[in-house]
């Protein structure tokens, strides 16, 4: 993943998660930071992937990581990617092709 340098005003507080993050995990702060706009990037495309705003490709894309990784976060945040209606069209059609 490309990474570029961005200005940017951090609030105090979260200034002060990230001094907390050092000490508990061990990591520098730049790299609290990171993880903490990471984490809220991925909750946004997962939302997004949620919504049917965005494919599983492009949710992956987008957090560069693969499309299984895109369906385990989906899974453990109790998102199948499909309606009750999709999935039932679903079931139908692999019937239809097993016959």
């Amino acid at each position: 993943m490309e990474a570029i340098s961005y200005p940017l005003r951090i609030p105090k507080n979260v200034i002060e998660l990230a001094n907390l993050r050092t000490k508990e995990e061990h990591v520098d702060k730049s790299t609290a930071l990171r993880q903490f706009l990471y984490l809220g990037a991925r909750d946004y495309v997962m939302e997004l992937y949620q919504k049917g705003r965005i494919s599983l490709g492009k949710a992956a894309e987008l957090l560069d990581v693969s499309t299984f990784d895109i369906l385990r976060l989906a899974k453990e945040h109790d998102y199948s990617g499909a309606t009750g209606e999709q999935l039932k069209i679903s079931r139908e059609t692999a019937k239809s092709l097993i016959i």
